[in-house]
């Protein structure tokens, strides 16, 4: 196979992945990418990869930018604000981080989204293991339940 076929496959199969996850599965995807491209940035600062280091950064920029316009403020009340602070820090970081040669404000950058990712990966699986024992619970109390739409023709008389 040559490259372009390779390329292809690659590109539909995350597109079926994508396709196919829940919104809880796509989010803990987009914080991945989003750290993915800030240590991707941080290893082409120190490799001298200008170029590289500024795409990488735009990149997690993009995705953080989408989380901000994407909070619900009127659900999340101030859940949605504080996190909305959070994103607005790594956006004015990495920023920062395009002039920065040290690497502190990417290395901040990560460390804030590693942890909001093991956050919500923990609220994902919590959600998950009370969704199923509720799911149980509810097809325990069906089963115990007679069918109340079926009734004989004699015995409704």
């Amino acid at each position: 196979m040559n490259a372009y076929t390779n390329q292809y496959q690659q590109q539909q199969y995350q597109q079926n992945l994508i396709n196919t996850a829940t919104p809880e599965q796509i989010l803990l995807m987009l914080y991945d990418g989003a750290i993915r491209f800030t240590r991707q940035a941080m290893m082409a600062a120190e490799n001298g990869n200008q170029v590289q280091k500024l795409e990488r950064i735009s990149k997690a920029l993009a995705i953080i930018v989408e989380f901000s316009n994407t909070l619900d403020h009127e659900i999340g009340g101030q859940i949605a604000a504080d996190l909305d602070g959070l994103y607005q820090f790594m956006i004015r970081e990495l920023n920062a981080a395009r002039k920065d040669d040290t690497g502190e404000k990417l290395k901040t950058v990560e460390g804030l989204l590693v942890g909001l990712r093991e956050t919500w990966g923990q609220a994902v699986t919590i959600n998950r293991e009370q969704q199923g024992a509720v799911d149980t619970v509810l097809k325990r109390e069906q089963s115990d339940q007679p069918d109340r739409a079926y009734v004989p023709l004699h015995a409704a008389g």
